[in-house]
């Protein structure tokens, strides 16, 4: 799984992630002021999406990619430090998940 945070993106990053969108807005998309793009499988996407949710005031929306891998993005908007937060609870979900694991 990779992430990067967009911090204030701008008009053309927003305009790319509106175009790839998968699916019609759920959600107002004009008030958020940061992206964070979390990219890997399917199944890993779908929990990092539902843990995104449950830990912060965001919305995830899934981006189309023609990825040769089959790995998925999704895109979480919100405030920065919203953004930030959900992006730190996905990585230590994930990374308790893959020391009970192994």
């Amino acid at each position: 799984m990779e992430w990067k945070i967009i911090k204030s993106p701008s008009p053309g990053t927003i305009d790319i992630l509106m175009r790839r969108k998968g699916s019609p807005a759920s959600h107002d998309m004009s008030d958020f002021d940061a992206v964070g793009l979390v990219q890997g499988r399917l199944i890993d996407m779908v929990v990092a999406a539902d843990i995104a949710e449950k830990a912060a005031g965001v919305f995830v929306e899934d981006i189309r990619g023609s990825c040769p891998q089959n790995l998925v993005m999704i895109a979480i908007f919100g405030d920065t430090a919203a953004v930030e937060a959900a992006i730190s609870d996905i990585c230590r979900v994930f990374q308790e998940h893959r020391q009970v694991t192994l």
